[in-house]
């Protein structure tokens, strides 16, 4: 495996900061959905669930730490993902979280074929 550059504390601190954004279910959801395009927050909340006064904390924050730009459109506020690498770093962790409930669902059925 590659090595990668070494790391300050401030850098590692802004990279936990980072995952700390990614740590919300909420957070993730409303990034998912954006993974389609940019949408307003009305979108975001009616294919959500979630409320509006919550979608926009989510949002808010998601913007502060750069995971998602935002412009007006009118009365509107559209959101989009700020990086296209924010496609790679999903896929990596849901290709690891299908990996880890698949090899749980193969234990799993071993154990029931040892009761």
């Amino acid at each position: 495996m590659p090595r990668h550059a070494k790391m300050t504390p401030t850098m590692l601190a802004g990279v936990a900061e980072q995952f700390r954004a990614l740590g919300e279910p909420s957070r993730l959801v409303l990034m998912n959905l954006l993974f389609d395009g940019e949408r307003t927050v009305g979108e975001l909340t009616d294919a959500s669930g979630l409320s509006l006064a919550n979608a926009s904390k989510h949002l808010g924050l998601l913007h502060d730490v750069g995971w998602v730009t935002r412009r007006k459109d009118g009365l509107n506020v559209v959101y989009r993902l700020a990086d296209e690498r924010t496609f790679a770093l999903c896929e990596l962790m849901c290709d690891r979280v299908r990996e880890l409930a698949a090899a749980e669902a193969g234990t799993t059925a071993r154990r029931r074929g040892r009761a």
